[in-house]
């Protein structure tokens, strides 16, 4: 049996499986697919065309339009058919032909998209990726398995990730871009291979971050790239001396965290 609110509105050309749960003030518009494992939040639109599927959660005022589907099976060898989940935020925009997959058991069974996203065309977000908040995916935008997005960070469009790859809060990669590398916090990567150009300064100065922070974040991350020594070894050494500047550490931490990736730099040849 359908959990319909009453104040949704479904058009007649559409199916909405039992079991389905329709919140407040949804729209479903005409040629549209709801399985019978969806939670649709208040305010949830489907423009036409959309496929809604597997064990999927859509947060309220999340707008998604034609030809999308989201909640597919994982594009994995190692999937064996087990119920997995997709968790998308609120106030998302989600356009035509975007696709978001469900996790896989090996990866911790769950995909996670959080609030107030922009996914533009034909961009692909694969099994048991984390993407955070207000996070730019340009068209067609290829994201691998097990991908970590961050806060803010903007990709261009044609840019693919490589699995198990994180990409820090406020970082940007430019259009057609092989992301093979964790990229760091605020960091500028563009290429193919993909190369740490310096820092998204223009998307730091827009989140408010001022001009001596700034200045700051810039001399440490030469410190870092710069130094003598491994990328890690110059970020350990430099902690103490940033204690009071957040951005600086917050690419420490991010550089000291364990990971499956090597870091992206300017010069490929360190680690």
């Amino acid at each position: 049996m359908n959990m319909i609110a009453v104040s949704a509105r479904i058009h007649p050309l559409s199916v909405i499986e039992d079991g389905a749960e329709i919140g407040e003030n949804v729209v479903v518009g005409p040629f549209c697919h709801v399985g019978p494992k969806v939670v649709l939040g208040e305010g949830v639109e489907l423009l036409s065309h959309v496929v809604v599927a597997g064990r999927t959660t859509v947060g309220r005022g999340t707008r998604i339009f034609p030809s999308a589907i989201v909640g597919g099976e994982p594009q994995s060898v190692h999937h064996g058919g087990e119920e997995t989940t997709l968790s998308i935020g609120e106030r998302n925009t989600i356009r035509e032909g975007v696709t978001m997959n469900t996790g896989t058991t090996d990866g911790g069974g769950k995909t996670v998209v959080g609030d107030g996203n922009l996914f533009l065309a034909y961009s692909h977000i694969a099994h048991d990726c984390t993407v955070g908040n207000n996070v730019i995916l340009s068209n067609n935008v290829m994201l691998a398995g097990h991908v970590t997005i961050e806060d803010r960070a903007i990709l261009g469009g044609g840019s693919a990730v490589h699995q198990f790859t994180r990409v820090g809060r406020q970082a940007f990669v430019g259009g057609l871009s092989a992301v093979s590398y964790d990229v760091i916090p605020y960091g500028m990567l563009n290429g193919n291979p993909g190369i740490l150009g310096g820092l998204n300064v223009v998307g730091m100065s827009r989140a408010g971050i001022d001009k001596p922070t700034i200045h700051r974040v810039r001399r440490a991350f030469k410190q870092i790239f710069d130094g003598e020594g491994s990328i890690r070894t110059n970020a350990a050494a430099i902690r103490e001396e940033y204690q009071d500047c957040a951005p600086v550490i917050e690419i420490l931490d991010f550089i000291a965290a364990d990971s499956d990736r090597a870091l992206s730099s300017p010069n490929r040849n360190k680690a």
